[in-house]
Order: C-alpha cells, then sequence, then structure tokens
C-alpha cells in the first residue's frame, strides 16, 4: 500500500486461475496446524446474541409448515417487510426520498457473495467492464470473470503522512477513476465500511462518486454495506448508503446481510434493496439456480431484525452496543500492535486493522517456502503473514495482497491485516505474542 496509484484491466477472462486455492484455504489450516492464535479470517468466534438463537428456535418449532418448507424465491415476506421497515425508518433514507417496497424492492439470497453474483449475472454481458476500488475483497474480479465481464482495478492512494486513520490514509484516485470509467463501464463495486482498512467512504466522496456515475446512464453501483452496523464515530464519520445520495437511487444495488451484524457468518442470509426492474431480473434468475433461499434461516433473520430494535445491554438498540462492543475491541488491539512495534491504521468501521511490518526481518526462507496461495514469487506480505503465523509470534493475519489486482500486489508489501471479531482471551493471548515477537530489527 505505497503511495502510487494505477489502473488496469484484465486481458482475458481465463477462469483457469480460478480453481487455485485462495488465502482463505491457505491460512486458517496453517493457523490450526501450528496453534496460532487466530487473527486471520474474519468470523466472530462467539455464539450469535440470545435473542438471534431464540429467534431460530421460534422458527423451527413454529406449528405447520409455513417455515419449514419453500418461501417465496424473491425473499420470505417477513424478511422482506423488517428490512423494508428498517430501511424506511433510517432518516437518512427518508429525507433523500427513498422508500422501500417490500413486494418489489428487496431480494434475498445465500449471503452477499450470491447476491453479488446473482446482480452479476443478471447484468453483465460479455465485455462490459466493473470497476472495482482496489484493495477490493477477493470475491469481486473472481465474479466479473465468471459473469463474462471484464474487471479494470484503480488502486486508492495511500499516504500515511495524510493521518492515522483510514479515512485519511486512503483516499480514491479520482483522476485515475475519471480515466478508467467509461461507456463500457457496467458496474463500479463500492464497499463501505472498507474490507480491508476499515475506510467509511465521506458524503464529500459520495457526491464526487455520484458526479462520475450520472455520467454514464448504465452504469450501476453495487454498494457492499455489510458492515453498516459496525461503525465507531457515528457523528464524525457516518455510514451513508450511497443509494441515499441524489438521483442514486435507481443506480444503486445496496447490499447486506445478517451474518455480520448478528455473528452468524454461517447462516449465509443476504439480501439486496434497490430498484425494482433490477430486482426482478435477480428474483427471475436466482428462481433458475437455488429457487429460493432456506425459509428457516429468513424468518430467524426477519424475527432477529425486530428484536434489535429494542434496548439491549443498557443501549438503545442492539446496534448501538455493538458498535460500542466493537469499539472497545478495536482499541485493545489497536494499543497492543502499537506495543508491539506494528503501526496499525485506525478503522472507522468493521472489525479488521491494517498495520504496517516495515519493522519486521522475515528469514530470507520463509519467501521458499511452498505456498497454496501466494503468486510466484512469493509478495513480502504473503512471507510476513505466514512467519508470524507459523513461527514468531505464532499470530494468524492475513496478508492483503489478494486485494489487489496482480499489478498491483506491491501496494499492500508494507502490511498485514488483523481481525478483532474475537473473544476477550483470545485478544490477549494474541496481544501477548505479539509483544513477545523476535522478529523486530
Amino acid at each position: 500500500m505505497s503511495s502510487s496509484s494505477s489502473s488496469s484491466s484484465s486481458s482475458t477472462n481465463d477462469l483457469s486461475q480460478l480453481s487455485k486455492p485462495t488465502v482463505w484455504h491457505e491460512f486458517t489450516p496453517l493457523a490450526n496446524e501450528h496453534n496460532a492464535v487466530n487473527l486471520g479470517q474474519g468470523f466472530p468466534n462467539w455464539d450469535p446474541p440470545a435473542f438471534v438463537v431464540k429467534s431460530m428456535e421460534e422458527t423451527v418449532n413454529v406449528k405447520g409448515t409455513s417455515t419449514n418448507q419453500y418461501c417465496r424465491p424473491q425473499c420470505h415476506l417477513p424478511l422482506a417487510q423488517a428490512l423494508a421497515d428498517d430501511y424506511n425508518s433510517r432518516p437518512s433514507w427518508a429525507s433523500a426520498g427513498v422508500r422501500v417496497d417490500p413486494a418489489t424492492n428487496v431480494v434475498s439470497s445465500l449471503g452477499v457473495t450470491q447476491i453479488m453474483y446473482i446482480a452479476f449475472r443478471s447484468l453483465i454481458k460479455k465485455d462490459d467492464e466493473v470497476v472495482l476500488l482496489e484493495p477490493a475483497f477477493d470475491i469481486y474480479a473472481p465474479q466479473v470473470l465468471l459473469t463474462g465481464g471484464t474487471p479494470r482495478f484503480v488502486s486508492m492512494k495511500t499516504d500515511t503522512e495524510a493521518g492515522d486513520t483510514a479515512n485519511e490514509v486512503f483516499q480514491v484516485d479520482w483522476d485515475a477513476l475519471e480515466a478508467t470509467v467509461n461507456s463500457k463501464t457496467r458496474v463500479l463495486v463500492l464497499n463501505s465500511p472498507h474490507n480491508p482498512t476499515g475506510k467509511i467512504f465521506s458524503r464529500t466522496e459520495l457526491d464526487r462518486l455520484a458526479g462520475i456515475v450520472s455520467k454514464y446512464p448504465n452504469l450501476i453501483v453495487f454498494s457492499d454495506e455489510v458492515y453498516e452496523r459496525i461503525v465507531f464515530d457515528p457523528e464524525g464519520s457516518p455510514h451513508i448508503s450511497f443509494a441515499t445520495i441524489p438521483g442514486m437511487w435507481e443506480r444503486t444495488l445496496t447490499m447486506s446481510s445478517a451474518g455480520k451484524t448478528f455473528s452468524a457468518t454461517g447462516w449465509k442470509c443476504g439480501w439486496c434493496v434497490g430498484p425494482e426492474k433490477i430486482i426482478k431480473l435477480m428474483a427471475d434468475l436466482q428462481q433458475w439456480v437455488n429457487f429460493s433461499t432456506p425459509t428457516v434461516t429468513q424468518d430467524a433473520v426477519a424475527r432477529s431484525l425486530v428484536k434489535a430494535r429494542s434496548p439491549y445491554e443498557g443501549h438503545p438498540n442492539f446496534y448501538s452496543w455493538l458498535a460500542a462492543d466493537y469499539l472497545k475491541r478495536r482499541d485493545f488491539l489497536m494499543k497492543g500492535l502499537e506495543e508491539a512495534g506494528l503501526p496499525a491504521i485506525v478503522p472507522a468501521g468493521g472489525f479488521f486493522i491494517c498495520a504496517e511490518t516495515g519493522g519486521l526481518k522475515i528469514p530470507d526462507e520463509v519467501y521458499m517456502e511452498d505456498s497454496i496461495s501466494a503468486p510466484d514469487p512469493m509478495p513480502r506480505d504473503y512471507a510476513v503473514a505466514r512467519y508470524m503465523t507459523h513461527t514468531d509470534p505464532k499470530v494468524a493475519v492475513i496478508p492483503p495482497s489478494p486485494f489487489y489486482s496482480k499489478e498491483n500486489k506491491g501496494e499492500a508489501e508494507g502490511y498485514v491485516r488483523f481481525c478483532f471479531c474475537k473473544t476477550d482471551d483470545l485478544l490477549e493471548e494474541g496481544v501477548e505474542r505479539l509483544k513477545g515477537m523476535g522478529a523486530k530489527k
């Protein structure tokens, strides 16, 4: 993540590259093999809240067959209604004049991963282009390739002199973005709060992005907002849905899920809110893929969404408690990283931290190790992540280079990604190990 930026395009939609194992196939087994504290892959290592578990129990035990059989393919109506109520109750959506109709503006699927794939399948034709802001979650580009499109990459500029927060360090390269978006661009993917950086795009940035989008009538924005409930300064750096920017409702598919919010990533329940015409395309396609999403999961999520609005653990609602709880975990890990000599970029949202590793000295032989997912030659961030996981200090982290295109992987060489969606005891053990790290210069 240097101060340089670039844009590039894939020369071919060669799907053979997608058969290679990913970073996720490598680092969790590596952590298990070496008994490392896993601060790598972003899944909570605790149970969902009691009211969420209770919602599933209530759903399973409903008398009759309503929740144990197929439901409406587009979206289980109780879930669509709960989501519509949530979005329509948000002041920013109301002030933008946006109103979600549960019958026509919501589609559900197996997490945002499948929601996004169905959206790409519904819109992308061969040689359509999709613009990705790097670093970008590693499922985006492969899904573009799978649907016959061409990914185009624009790296965010990084400037560690601008401040110590993700919002300051990571900046959109507007010149590169404007040079990349063109009449062939069908989709632009926006992720805020952002994985892996923790950046939340500001109103000023979103307004400027809307100005670019408005120049191209066929351009649709996929707004990945799965971390929307994990925001640490809602006054100073609020999460703003791109669909609420003037003129952008008809140009935006807003995507989110229950997994991150309710610590239930295995439930795989995601949704998309957007204009009726595109939602219908997605629903029509989905009926030929998986027909419908599991009724029991959707029903449990619908119940949980309703319950989450009530006071919780001394907070006005569950979401307020959730953000406060993650803030404490973020600050604890941030302090531990600083004490370990790993300067961290302060995330504004989500549950990841990118830390600088320039002060670490990694043995040369690590670069020669067998890796099922690393490029050849092995990038520095991969070597650092592997060494930290299997040798010193035996804390599993994730290299950020998989979040970059081939041409731009060098941007990640000085960083690794930590996650703090872990229990206190695991975070404490991880911090203790980091303090004893012997790989410092």
